[in-house]
Order: structure tokens, then C-alpha cells, then sequence
């Protein structure tokens, strides 16, 4: 059976970016869970979460927040699993203070952090982590980069009718 992927959002005004994110993972045919939960305010309820995400079926957690950013820390510190953060907008600093909080991790406790609301790369990526041991989800993704190619070099085709 494959495995889940968990979309975890500090603030629902992240949504927006994130269903991108939600969206492509459907796409994969990836079971997907999203829910907002933050690393100061709900704490418990994160915690709990990553403690329990690997016998709930979860191979890969996205953990989306802003400003001081957390939550993929505090979600990595209590799970085994890959956590991929991604640094949201959403503040005077334009996101570059989610992505230094979440890139910055300690030794030891490591996050993949994708850029400033790179929501598509991080569940590309969950996507690419999954596909290490599924055949099927390696073949999609392969399927996915031979469409972008040609969607290239279709517009440069186009470029160099109009020239």
C-alpha cells in the first residue's frame, strides 16, 4: 500500500499556496491529508501528529509556515520520517524569515526546505521520495519531466516561427 503524505499548514491563510501542492500530490494519486496546525499555538496537537504519522501510514510531511516558521522543526524533532518545509510569504520580511527559520535546522534534526512558497517543489519531491520504492510513481514522475521537456521545446519551436 502506498504511503500518505501529510500537508501541514500553520496558518490557513497558507492554503492558497498549499493547494498547488495538494493538487499535484492528487495527481500522483497520492493520498493526501492537510491540516492547519501550528508549533506555538497548538504544539500538542503537532507533536502528536509527527509522533504518530509513521504508524497512521504517512511517508512524507509537508510543513508550511511563515515569519518565525517552526513547525517542519518541531514536527522533524518528533518523527523519523522526511519532513520538507516550505518558507511561506506572510510577513514584513517576505519570507525571508521562514526560510532562514527552516533551513537553518540543527545537526541532527534535518528538514528539506524548498523556496519561498514552493509549494509544487515540495510535493514534487514528497512525490520523488515515495517514488525511491514504488515503480509506479517513478514512471509518473518521468512521464511528468518528458511533458515538461516537450512543453520547452514546443515554445522554442514557436519562438523561432515568430523570429
Amino acid at each position: 500500500m502506498r504511503k500518505k503524505v501529510a500537508v501541514l499548514m500553520g496558518s490557513d491563510s497558507d492554503l492558497p499556496v498549499l493547494k498547488g501542492a495538494i493538487n499535484t500530490l492528487k495527481e500522483f494519486g497520492i493520498n493526501t491529508e492537510a491540516h492547519i496546525m501550528s508549533a506555538h499555538r497548538t504544539p500538542s496537537q503537532a507533536i502528536k501528529f509527527a509522533s504518530d504519522a509513521k504508524s497512521n501510514g504517512f511517508g512524507v510531511i509537508i510543513c508550511a509556515a511563515g515569519k518565525a516558521a517552526h513547525l517542519a522543526g518541531v514536527v522533524a524533532a518528533h518523527t523519523t520520517l522526511p519532513v520538507i518545509g516550505i518558507p511561506m510569504n506572510s510577513g514584513a520580511l517576505d519570507g525571508l524569515d521562514a526560510l532562514l527559520s527552516t533551513v537553518q535546522m540543527p545537526k541532527g534534526i534535518p528538514v528539506a526546505t524548498v523556496a519561498i512558497d514552493g509549494a509544487a517543489n515540495a510535493a514534487l519531491l514528497a512525490v520523488q521520495i515515495l517514488a525511491v520504492y514504488d515503480e509506479e510513481l517513478a514512471a509518473k514522475l518521468q512521464e511528468k519531466r518528458a511533458n515538461m521537456t516537450n512543453e520547452v521545446l514546443e515554445k522554442d519551436m514557436k519562438l523561432q516561427t515568430e523570429l
